[in-house]
């Protein structure tokens, strides 16, 4: 699985991690599941669905909150993560290893580029702390 440093992030706090075929696989931060709380339900929608940047590709729900999640970059969703249904903590617990959510099969993958390195992400969780 993805390394923290080998991924990009959004200010929405979605990691992203490019395959060598140009997959990548997006999930939530460690930061978002601590602000979340305990995930008691994820929702994705389907393959296939084709999505721009910034769209809305699901919802995860906890005790705490319903909260959003974004397509960091535009493409095909070409896998769900089917695992979420029966265990939805695994988002908690695994943020970036048995809890990412979905794959999509990027149309641009310079978009990626244009999103925060680990460190850029560090800095950003910093100011907004401030």
């Amino acid at each position: 699985m993805p390394q923290p440093q080998d991924c990009r992030y959004t200010r929405d706090h979605e990691w992203i991690h490019v395959d060598a075929e140009g997959v990548a696989t997006v999930g939530v931060t460690d930061f978002a599941q601590k602000e979340l709380g305990d995930i008691v339900y994820v929702q994705m929608g389907e393959p296939g669905r084709t999505v721009k940047a910034g769209e809305q590709l699901g919802e995860i729900e906890s005790v705490k909150a319903v909260a959003e999640f974004y397509a960091p970059a535009s493409g095909e969703v070409v896998e769900i993560n089917e695992a979420l249904a029966e265990a939805p903590e695994l988002v908690n617990s695994e943020p970036m290893e048995g809890g990412w959510l979905v794959r999509i099969r990027l149309a641009d993958p310079s978009e990626v580029e244009r999103l925060m390195t680990r460190d850029a992400y560090e800095k950003f969780l910093t100011d907004e702390s401030d």
